[in-house]
């Protein structure tokens, strides 16, 4: 896992004063009269290389952001973490090891210990033992969701360096709860699997080098209008964006002038380096001799935000108002028609089609119900055909 766990791996040697240092990692829960609830909760996710990039975020942290910060990184059983002095050297905010059912306080940062899983509830951090029989542990995604549920838009999630895919559902769950979902840049990451991951999701407010993002946020929290106008990368030059848009509208109908700069930018990019053209002058070439990458170009920034019942509080009303008032009124010799437009890969219409079967057996009535499901996306719309998920 690197020098970030190992207990004694690139750990510097010089003289501390080491109450200085326990002063800093200090665990103890933080005195009523001092304790102050933090206006937003930010979860950072790390693995492999995480520590560096923990290192440069918190070295650019203001010390009164009034924010409280979780840290979850996958840590190995075998190796004392020595996060809490590593970091302590970077800034001087209280650093606490996290113990079953610690609240979180305002300008503080929280580790979770190694073999546990950690959920946020009520303010509180609650921790479980892992499953030692689960191979696929993703503690990332399982903080995020509860951060989403428990603070909704005072939540924010980071994904820092590490290998895999851990974090890239759990942002899901942060921006549909209206979170702010923040990602490095995997040019500065050690590790590019979970940033990438995470990135592709095309949920991603803000796209940077670690040092920089405490800036950003800040300025998105402050102004969230002007800072969305921020471009993550490097943006295209205005000329070369409108003429691969123009190339995407006249193939494909759609217009994605509407859609967030950065995250065109993002795949347009991307699709640069798959292409292997050298820079988008060879790439927008390329488009307009082969009319096949303009159409992966268009399948890539169609990015698929679906689930089975996403929106609860709408399927909760379809479930107990909307349905039940369609079956009692429809008569068996007429059907009911049901459209999902924009459906994805089809959870919602299934889940649609899976409410009126309940209700149709709980009052023993039998309607013919058909539901159509549309998407401009035809890879989506044939995921959605097979009905395996």
């Amino acid at each position: 896992m690197g020098r970030d766990i190992a207990a004694g791996t690139g750990v510097p040697h010089e003289d501390e004063s080491k109450a200085a240092r326990d002063e800093a990692t200090r665990s103890d829960p933080i005195p009523n009269a001092e304790f102050e609830r933090p206006t937003f909760v930010v979860g950072l996710g790390a693995s492999a290389g995480g520590l560096e990039a923990l290192e440069r975020f918190f070295q650019n942290v203001p010390l009164d952001t009034g924010w409280a910060f979780v840290v979850v990184q996958h840590l190995s059983p075998d190796f004392k973490s020595l996060m809490d002095e590593l970091l302590a050297r970077r800034t001087k905010l209280p650093i606490h090891r996290v113990e079953d059912g610690m609240a979180v306080a305002a300008n503080s940062i929280y580790l979770i210990p190694a073999q546990k899983n950690m959920v946020l509830s009520g303010g509180k951090l609650l921790l479980t033992d892992q499953d030692k029989s689960d191979t696929l542990k993703l503690p990332i995604d399982m903080f995020f969701r509860s951060l989403a549920q428990d603070l909704g838009p005072h939540a924010i999630g980071i994904v820092l360096s590490g290998t895999g895919s851990d974090g890239s559902r759990g942002v899901r769950e942060l921006h549909k709860a209206g979170g702010l979902v923040v990602v490095q840049d995997k040019e500065s990451a050690a590790f590019d699997g979970m940033p990438r991951s995470a990135a592709d999701t095309g949920l991603a407010d803000i796209v940077d080098c670690p040092e920089r993002l405490p800036a950003r946020i800040l300025r998105f929290i402050e102004d969230p209008a002007a800072a969305a106008l921020e471009v993550d990368e490097a943006p295209e030059p205005e000329n070369e964006m409108s003429v691969i848009l123009g190339l995407l509208r006249n193939r494909c109908h759609i217009d994605f002038s509407v859609y967030k700069p950065s995250t065109v930018g993002r795949r347009i990019d991307r699709r640069i380096n798959l292409a292997r053209c050298q820079d988008i002058e060879a790439y927008i070439r390329r488009l307009h001799d082969d009319p096949s990458e303009v159409d992966a170009l268009f399948r890539d920034i169609l990015v698929e935000v679906t689930q089975f019942f996403r929106d609860t509080k709408a399927f909760h009303h379809l479930e107990q108002e909307v349905i039940p008032r369609l079956v009692e009124q429809t008569r068996s010799q007429d059907g009911i028609r049901v459209w999902t437009p924009g459906c994805a890969t089809g959870q919602e219409a299934y889940s649609l089609a899976i409410l009126f079967r309940e209700c149709m057996r709980q009052r023993k009535k039998s309607l013919d119900v058909k539901i159509f499901a549309s998407d401009v996306h035809q890879q989506s719309l044939e995921v959605g055909s097979t009905g395996v998920y």
